[in-house]
Protein backbone atom coordinates (compact mmCIF):
# COMPACT_ATOMS: atom_id res chain seq x y z
CA UNK A 1 0.00 0.00 0.00
CA UNK A 2 1.13 3.46 -0.64
CA UNK A 3 2.67 6.16 1.91
CA UNK A 4 -0.44 8.68 0.98
CA UNK A 5 -3.54 5.38 1.27
CA UNK A 6 -1.62 4.41 4.66
CA UNK A 7 -1.74 8.11 6.09
CA UNK A 8 -5.84 8.39 4.73
CA UNK A 9 -6.22 5.31 6.66
CA UNK A 10 -5.05 6.42 9.56
CA UNK A 11 -6.79 9.69 9.45
CA UNK A 12 -9.91 7.74 8.97
CA UNK A 13 -8.79 5.70 12.26
CA UNK A 14 -8.56 8.69 14.09
CA UNK A 15 -11.65 10.26 13.29
CA UNK A 16 -9.87 13.22 11.23
CA UNK A 17 -12.20 12.57 8.69
CA UNK A 18 -15.78 11.29 8.11
CA UNK A 19 -16.08 7.58 6.98
CA UNK A 20 -17.88 9.86 3.51
CA UNK A 21 -15.37 12.40 3.11
CA UNK A 22 -12.21 9.57 3.64
CA UNK A 23 -13.80 7.26 0.96
CA UNK A 24 -14.04 10.24 -1.83
CA UNK A 25 -10.49 10.92 -1.15
CA UNK A 26 -9.65 6.96 -1.59
CA UNK A 27 -10.99 7.13 -4.75
CA UNK A 28 -9.74 10.15 -5.51
CA UNK A 29 -6.36 8.56 -4.96
CA UNK A 30 -7.11 5.34 -6.86
CA UNK A 31 -8.13 7.66 -10.16
CA UNK A 32 -5.41 9.90 -9.15
CA UNK A 33 -2.79 6.95 -9.21
CA UNK A 34 -4.18 5.31 -12.49
CA UNK A 35 -3.84 9.10 -14.00
CA UNK A 36 -0.18 9.73 -13.29
CA UNK A 37 1.11 6.30 -14.36
CA UNK A 38 -0.92 6.88 -18.19
CA UNK A 39 1.67 10.23 -17.65
CA UNK A 40 4.37 8.09 -16.58
CA UNK A 41 4.60 8.83 -13.24
CA UNK A 42 5.59 6.32 -10.58
CA UNK A 43 2.42 6.02 -7.84
CA UNK A 44 5.08 6.59 -5.05
CA UNK A 45 6.72 9.95 -6.40
CA UNK A 46 3.12 11.80 -5.91
CA UNK A 47 2.95 10.69 -1.82
CA UNK A 48 4.64 13.87 -1.20
CA UNK A 49 2.18 16.08 -2.39
CA UNK A 50 -1.08 14.39 -1.78
CA UNK A 51 -0.37 13.61 1.87
CA UNK A 52 0.30 17.74 2.05
CA UNK A 53 -3.29 17.79 0.14
CA UNK A 54 -4.42 15.14 3.27
CA UNK A 55 -3.38 17.78 5.64
CA UNK A 56 -4.60 20.59 3.96
CA UNK A 57 -8.05 18.96 4.06
CA UNK A 58 -7.68 18.04 7.61
CA UNK A 59 -6.95 21.27 8.65
CA UNK A 60 -9.52 23.27 7.02
CA UNK A 61 -11.92 20.40 8.56
CA UNK A 62 -10.15 21.66 12.24
CA UNK A 63 -10.38 25.29 11.04
CA UNK A 64 -12.59 26.16 8.72
CA UNK A 65 -10.69 29.65 6.34
CA UNK A 66 -12.95 32.21 5.95
CA UNK A 67 -13.25 33.66 2.89
CA UNK A 68 -13.45 37.43 2.13
CA UNK A 69 -14.99 38.79 -0.90
CA UNK A 70 -11.13 39.17 -2.09
CA UNK A 71 -9.12 37.13 -1.13
CA UNK A 72 -5.29 37.37 -1.78
CA UNK A 73 -3.29 34.11 -2.53
CA UNK A 74 -1.97 32.76 0.11
CA UNK A 75 1.67 31.83 -0.22
CA UNK A 76 2.95 31.67 3.38
CA UNK A 77 3.60 29.84 5.60
CA UNK A 78 1.84 27.49 2.91
CA UNK A 79 2.13 28.24 -0.59
CA UNK A 80 -1.21 27.03 -1.96
CA UNK A 81 -0.56 28.55 -5.18
CA UNK A 82 2.51 26.02 -5.77
CA UNK A 83 0.50 23.14 -4.12
CA UNK A 84 -2.19 23.50 -6.38
CA UNK A 85 0.42 23.20 -9.34
CA UNK A 86 1.98 20.36 -8.18
CA UNK A 87 -1.04 18.20 -7.41
CA UNK A 88 -2.59 19.02 -11.02
CA UNK A 89 0.41 18.98 -12.61
CA UNK A 90 1.37 15.37 -13.32
CA UNK A 91 -2.58 15.11 -14.85
CA UNK A 92 -1.78 16.89 -17.72
CA UNK A 93 -0.44 15.25 -21.22
CA UNK A 94 1.86 18.63 -21.97
CA UNK A 95 3.00 16.95 -25.32
CA UNK A 96 -0.91 16.93 -26.37
CA UNK A 97 -1.71 19.96 -25.15
CA UNK A 98 -2.22 23.66 -26.99
CA UNK A 99 -2.11 27.59 -26.56
CA UNK A 100 -3.89 29.04 -29.09
CA UNK A 101 -4.30 32.88 -29.19
CA UNK A 102 -0.74 34.14 -28.25
CA UNK A 103 -1.03 37.14 -29.90
CA UNK A 104 -4.24 38.26 -28.13
CA UNK A 105 -2.37 36.59 -24.57
CA UNK A 106 0.64 39.30 -25.74
CA UNK A 107 -1.91 42.28 -25.96
CA UNK A 108 -3.64 41.34 -22.86
CA UNK A 109 -0.15 41.30 -20.86
CA UNK A 110 0.70 44.58 -22.56
CA UNK A 111 -2.72 46.33 -21.77
CA UNK A 112 -2.04 44.99 -18.39
CA UNK A 113 1.69 46.42 -17.87
CA UNK A 114 0.23 49.90 -19.32
CA UNK A 115 -2.22 50.06 -15.89
CA UNK A 116 -5.38 48.83 -18.06
CA UNK A 117 -7.79 46.24 -16.80
CA UNK A 118 -8.55 43.09 -19.04
CA UNK A 119 -11.63 41.05 -18.28
CA UNK A 120 -11.86 37.14 -19.63
CA UNK A 121 -15.42 36.03 -20.85
CA UNK A 122 -14.74 32.58 -20.67
CA UNK A 123 -16.59 29.19 -20.30
CA UNK A 124 -15.83 26.70 -17.78
CA UNK A 125 -15.24 23.23 -17.27
CA UNK A 126 -13.34 21.61 -14.35
CA UNK A 127 -12.88 22.75 -10.43
CA UNK A 128 -9.13 23.33 -10.99
CA UNK A 129 -9.42 25.48 -14.12
CA UNK A 130 -7.49 28.55 -12.11
CA UNK A 131 -4.45 25.93 -12.27
CA UNK A 132 -4.82 24.42 -15.53
CA UNK A 133 -4.82 28.04 -16.92
CA UNK A 134 -1.50 28.74 -14.89
CA UNK A 135 -0.01 25.53 -16.19
CA UNK A 136 -0.80 26.34 -20.07
CA UNK A 137 0.62 30.18 -19.57
CA UNK A 138 3.49 29.66 -16.72
CA UNK A 139 6.18 29.40 -19.35
CA UNK A 140 5.69 32.12 -21.40
CA UNK A 141 3.46 34.56 -19.03
CA UNK A 142 4.63 33.78 -15.55
CA UNK A 143 3.22 37.07 -14.03
CA UNK A 144 -0.27 36.67 -15.34
CA UNK A 145 -0.52 33.22 -14.34
CA UNK A 146 0.14 34.24 -10.70
CA UNK A 147 -1.54 37.19 -10.35
CA UNK A 148 -4.99 36.38 -12.43
CA UNK A 149 -8.25 36.92 -10.88
CA UNK A 150 -10.96 34.95 -10.49
CA UNK A 151 -14.52 35.18 -9.65
CA UNK A 152 -15.29 32.23 -7.79
CA UNK A 153 -18.81 30.35 -6.39
CA UNK A 154 -19.15 29.36 -2.94
CA UNK A 155 -18.58 26.28 -3.68
CA UNK A 156 -14.94 26.01 -3.93
CA UNK A 157 -14.66 28.35 -0.91
CA UNK A 158 -16.84 26.04 1.36
CA UNK A 159 -16.10 22.51 0.36
CA UNK A 160 -12.74 21.36 2.59
CA UNK A 161 -11.57 18.95 -1.11
CA UNK A 162 -11.06 22.36 -2.85
CA UNK A 163 -10.48 24.67 -0.48
CA UNK A 164 -6.55 23.90 -0.41
CA UNK A 165 -6.87 25.01 -4.29
CA UNK A 166 -8.88 28.24 -3.46
CA UNK A 167 -6.49 29.62 -0.85
CA UNK A 168 -3.94 29.77 -3.52
CA UNK A 169 -5.59 32.04 -6.18
CA UNK A 170 -6.68 35.38 -6.16
CA UNK A 171 -10.25 35.34 -5.65
CA UNK A 172 -13.48 37.40 -6.03
CA UNK A 173 -16.11 35.06 -4.34
CA UNK A 174 -19.47 35.55 -4.78
CA UNK A 175 -22.74 33.35 -4.61
CA UNK A 176 -23.80 32.57 -8.04
CA UNK A 177 -27.56 33.13 -9.03
CA UNK A 178 -28.92 29.54 -9.14
CA UNK A 179 -27.22 29.15 -5.79
CA UNK A 180 -29.22 32.27 -4.33
CA UNK A 181 -32.56 30.68 -2.66
CA UNK A 182 -31.01 27.83 -1.06
CA UNK A 183 -31.67 28.09 1.23
CA UNK A 184 -34.15 31.06 1.22
CA UNK A 185 -33.73 32.42 4.69
CA UNK A 186 -30.05 32.81 3.71
CA UNK A 187 -30.56 34.87 0.94
CA UNK A 188 -30.64 38.12 1.93
CA UNK A 189 -27.02 37.89 3.54
CA UNK A 190 -25.81 36.43 0.15
CA UNK A 191 -27.00 39.39 -1.30
CA UNK A 192 -25.51 42.00 0.49
CA UNK A 193 -22.01 39.11 0.51
CA UNK A 194 -22.14 40.10 -3.56
CA UNK A 195 -22.82 43.50 -3.30
CA UNK A 196 -19.28 43.44 -0.68
CA UNK A 197 -17.63 41.68 -3.64
CA UNK A 198 -18.63 44.05 -6.44
CA UNK A 199 -17.53 47.44 -4.79
CA UNK A 200 -14.27 45.35 -3.96
CA UNK A 201 -14.20 44.61 -7.87
CA UNK A 202 -14.25 48.23 -8.61
CA UNK A 203 -11.59 48.84 -6.67
CA UNK A 204 -9.45 46.58 -8.03
CA UNK A 205 -10.26 47.75 -11.41
CA UNK A 206 -9.41 51.59 -10.41
CA UNK A 207 -5.87 50.55 -8.75
CA UNK A 208 -5.40 49.16 -13.06
CA UNK A 209 -3.36 46.32 -14.63
CA UNK A 210 -5.64 43.79 -12.94
CA UNK A 211 -7.05 40.49 -15.56
CA UNK A 212 -10.15 38.76 -13.88
CA UNK A 213 -11.21 35.40 -15.24
CA UNK A 214 -15.19 34.81 -14.88
CA UNK A 215 -17.49 33.15 -16.73
CA UNK A 216 -20.68 34.26 -17.12
CA UNK A 217 -22.90 31.02 -17.46
CA UNK A 218 -22.19 30.64 -13.76
CA UNK A 219 -21.52 27.24 -13.57
CA UNK A 220 -19.31 24.42 -15.42
CA UNK A 221 -20.38 22.96 -18.87
CA UNK A 222 -22.21 19.31 -18.83
CA UNK A 223 -22.52 17.00 -21.18
CA UNK A 224 -25.98 16.46 -23.32
CA UNK A 225 -27.72 13.25 -23.49
CA UNK A 226 -25.79 12.20 -26.39
CA UNK A 227 -22.83 12.69 -24.49
CA UNK A 228 -21.33 15.34 -26.22
CA UNK A 229 -20.06 18.58 -23.62
CA UNK A 230 -22.14 21.68 -24.28
CA UNK A 231 -21.09 25.18 -23.56
CA UNK A 232 -23.55 26.40 -21.10
CA UNK A 233 -25.01 29.96 -22.41
CA UNK A 234 -23.98 33.25 -20.86
CA UNK A 235 -25.91 35.19 -18.46
CA UNK A 236 -27.01 38.60 -20.04
CA UNK A 237 -27.07 39.67 -16.47
CA UNK A 238 -23.53 38.41 -15.53
CA UNK A 239 -22.14 40.70 -18.53
CA UNK A 240 -23.97 43.52 -17.76
CA UNK A 241 -22.56 43.55 -14.31
CA UNK A 242 -19.52 43.65 -15.31
CA UNK A 243 -19.29 45.95 -18.27
CA UNK A 244 -21.06 48.54 -15.12
CA UNK A 245 -18.17 47.91 -12.96
CA UNK A 246 -15.80 48.26 -15.71
CA UNK A 247 -17.35 51.47 -16.58
CA UNK A 248 -16.96 53.02 -13.21
CA UNK A 249 -13.01 51.82 -13.10
CA UNK A 250 -10.54 55.07 -13.96
CA UNK A 251 -8.20 52.84 -16.09
CA UNK A 252 -9.57 51.21 -19.30
CA UNK A 253 -10.96 47.71 -19.29
CA UNK A 254 -10.35 45.24 -21.72
CA UNK A 255 -13.03 42.30 -22.63
CA UNK A 256 -11.26 39.05 -24.32
CA UNK A 257 -12.73 36.03 -24.89
CA UNK A 258 -11.51 32.51 -24.00
CA UNK A 259 -12.46 29.36 -24.34
CA UNK A 260 -11.21 26.17 -23.16
CA UNK A 261 -11.19 22.28 -22.98
CA UNK A 262 -10.46 20.91 -19.58
CA UNK A 263 -13.61 18.76 -19.06
CA UNK A 264 -11.57 15.31 -18.77
CA UNK A 265 -9.16 16.68 -16.50
CA UNK A 266 -11.74 16.49 -13.32
CA UNK A 267 -15.23 16.09 -14.93
CA UNK A 268 -18.40 17.83 -12.74
CA UNK A 269 -21.30 15.85 -11.43
CA UNK A 270 -23.50 15.04 -14.47
CA UNK A 271 -25.80 17.47 -12.92
CA UNK A 272 -25.64 20.70 -10.63
CA UNK A 273 -25.88 20.03 -7.15
CA UNK A 274 -26.98 21.59 -4.31
CA UNK A 275 -24.39 19.98 -1.32
CA UNK A 276 -21.50 19.40 -1.00
CA UNK A 277 -19.51 16.78 -1.17
CA UNK A 278 -19.09 16.19 -5.17
CA UNK A 279 -17.37 12.56 -6.63
CA UNK A 280 -13.83 13.50 -8.13
CA UNK A 281 -12.11 11.26 -10.43
CA UNK A 282 -9.13 12.56 -11.78
CA UNK A 283 -7.97 11.50 -16.14
CA UNK A 284 -4.51 12.00 -17.56
CA UNK A 285 -5.31 14.44 -20.50
CA UNK A 286 -4.35 17.12 -22.67
CA UNK A 287 -5.74 20.54 -21.90
CA UNK A 288 -6.42 23.39 -24.51
CA UNK A 289 -7.02 26.84 -24.59
CA UNK A 290 -8.20 29.73 -26.85
CA UNK A 291 -7.46 33.16 -26.10
CA UNK A 292 -9.73 35.51 -28.59
CA UNK A 293 -9.14 38.93 -29.73
CA UNK A 294 -10.80 42.23 -27.81
CA UNK A 295 -14.25 42.47 -28.48
CA UNK A 296 -16.17 45.41 -28.69
CA UNK A 297 -18.72 45.32 -25.56
CA UNK A 298 -21.23 48.29 -27.01
CA UNK A 299 -21.21 47.47 -30.48
CA UNK A 300 -22.16 43.87 -32.19
CA UNK A 301 -24.94 42.08 -34.16
CA UNK A 302 -28.45 43.61 -32.45
CA UNK A 303 -26.88 46.30 -30.87
CA UNK A 304 -28.72 48.74 -32.50
CA UNK A 305 -32.52 47.68 -30.76
CA UNK A 306 -34.15 50.16 -28.45
CA UNK A 307 -35.12 47.27 -25.98
CA UNK A 308 -32.29 47.38 -23.35
CA UNK A 309 -33.17 43.50 -22.00
CA UNK A 310 -33.32 42.38 -25.95
CA UNK A 311 -29.62 44.41 -26.42
CA UNK A 312 -28.38 42.14 -23.25
CA UNK A 313 -29.36 39.22 -24.52
CA UNK A 314 -28.48 39.79 -28.17
CA UNK A 315 -24.76 40.72 -26.71
CA UNK A 316 -24.83 37.27 -24.40
CA UNK A 317 -25.36 35.34 -27.17
CA UNK A 318 -22.85 36.71 -29.68
CA UNK A 319 -20.24 36.59 -27.12
CA UNK A 320 -21.42 33.41 -26.14
CA UNK A 321 -21.30 32.02 -30.04
CA UNK A 322 -17.48 33.50 -29.78
CA UNK A 323 -16.48 31.37 -27.54
CA UNK A 324 -18.21 28.19 -28.66
CA UNK A 325 -16.96 28.79 -32.19
CA UNK A 326 -13.05 28.95 -30.37
CA UNK A 327 -14.27 25.69 -28.54
CA UNK A 328 -15.32 23.91 -31.56
CA UNK A 329 -11.90 24.97 -33.87
CA UNK A 330 -10.00 23.84 -31.10
CA UNK A 331 -11.99 20.30 -30.41
CA UNK A 332 -11.15 20.19 -34.02
CA UNK A 333 -7.69 20.40 -34.28
CA UNK A 334 -7.52 17.86 -31.02
CA UNK A 335 -9.81 15.05 -33.37
CA UNK A 336 -7.17 15.30 -35.94
CA UNK A 337 -3.98 14.83 -33.72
Amino acid sequence: MSDHFQKLQQAKEQGALSQALASMLHNFYLSYEEAIQENHFVPTSVSPILNQFLDLVIEQLKHPYHFEPYHHRMTKPVNYYAFGLNLIRPLIDFTRSSLNGSQHLNQIQAALDRGDNVILLSNHQTEPDPQAISLLIEKTHPKLAEEMIFVAGHRVTTDPLAVPFSKGRNLLCIYSKRHMEHPPEEKEEKLKYNQKTMKQMVQLLNEGGKCIYVAPSGGRDRKDDSGRIEIAPFDPQSLEMFLLMASQATPSTHFHTLALSTYDLLPPPSSVESSLGERRHAHCTPIHLVFGPEIDMHHFPGSDTQDKKERRTQRAQWIWEKVVSDYNTLITQRDKK
